[in-house]
């Protein structure tokens, strides 16, 4: 990788990642540019997109810039770009371009044994687009991460019997590869004690998200004052103490969404959200869609239609 100066952000555009997948929450497709075709930076806009996205470089050189620096991907390389950070890229020179674009909500992928890790990409400190230092020190480290998004493609392209497992599991790789090889603890891992201190209150918020929950209680199953907890707990988790039971609620909701027939106000109410337009408030930022749409779409027939290659130049190239 070769990095040159940075240059301003200037109004980026959001772009909508329609998932080919809406049960795995992800995008997944390969771009294969002609040998005569290539373009400058200036030519494409900035965007962004509440997923995380990891590219892998499989021929080609690709020139991808944010608001901290422009890199030169070569063969082998693998990028990671955080949520919401804007960017835009270009395929700066003639010759063939080739590279998976792979684009994931990850915190979908967090089920109750790996959700202590979620405040390590939770984005509040640092942007997970600085943890590409992993791959340029170790290609050990960059061929593994490289394999798992080119394997996710083929899982995804092919789709034979178990393939939402394998890229489920892909997924939880790369995470792990990055918090295992993050030697400048930009994700603030956080001791093991410190998560086991916190045990007692992540069973009460789970054993009580259908009652009000009270903060001054569970700052007494750890004997902090209201306060000091307050702050410990946002430390530790990465979210504060409201937003980490909003998240919980929610995700009990699209379970009771999915696996019983109760009414959406029932669910609700399941939840310990008496307000409706709270609850619907809360689902929508999460899930970009509202409970309603969430469960129709869950419930339709899901297949994963793969683009076909794109040889013509497009707004973005990913």
């Amino acid at each position: 990788m070769k990095e040159r100066s940075k240059n301003s952000v200037d109004k980026p555009v959001i772009e909508e990642v329609i998932y080919q997948n809406p049960l795995l929450f992800l995008k997944i497709w390969e771009i294969n540019e002609k040998e005569k075709a290539y373009s400058t930076l200036e030519q494409h806009p900035w965007h962004y997109h509440k997923e995380v996205e990891f590219l892998a470089i499989i021929e080609g050189n690709l020139a991808i810039q944010n608001k901290y620096n422009t890199t030169i991907l070569g063969p082998g390389d693998v990028y990671i770009m955080g949520t919401s950070q804007p960017h835009r890229s270009c395929k700066p020179a003639f010759g063939v371009l080739k590279y998976i674009v792979f684009q994931v909500d990850l915190t979908k992928h967090f089920d109750q044994s790996i959700l202590p890790y979620l405040y390590c990409f939770s984005e509040l400190t640092h942007p997970l687009e600085q943890l590409n230092y992993i791959f340029e020190m170790n290609p050990l480290i960059k061929q593994e991460a490289h394999c798992l998004i080119i394997d996710s493609f083929k899982e995804a392209q092919e789709q034979q019997k178990g393939y939402e497992i394998a890229i489920n599991y892909h997924i939880k790789k790369l995470m792990l590869l990055l918090v295992r090889h993050d030697t400048k603890n930009l994700l603030n891992y956080t001791e093991e004690n410190d998560l086991t201190r916190l045990k007692p209150v992540l069973d009460y918020i789970d054993h009580h998200l259908q009652h009000k929950i009270s903060v001054e209680e569970a700052a007494n199953l750890l004997n902090l004052s209201y306060h000091y907890f307050i702050k410990y707990f946002k430390k530790i988790m990465g979210l504060s103490f409201v937003d980490y039971i909003n998240f919980k609620r929610i995700k009990k909701a699209e379970l009771l969404l999915l696996t019983s027939d109760l009414s959406i106000t029932e669910i609700s109410y399941e939840i310990g959200i008496s307000n409706i337009a709270q609850f619907y408030k809360l689902f929508k930022r999460l899930n970009n869609c509202s409970p309603k749409e969430f469960k129709q779409k869950m419930q339709s027939e899901t297949e994963i239609s793969l683009p076909k290659e794109n040889n013509s130049k497009s707004l973005y190239l990913f």
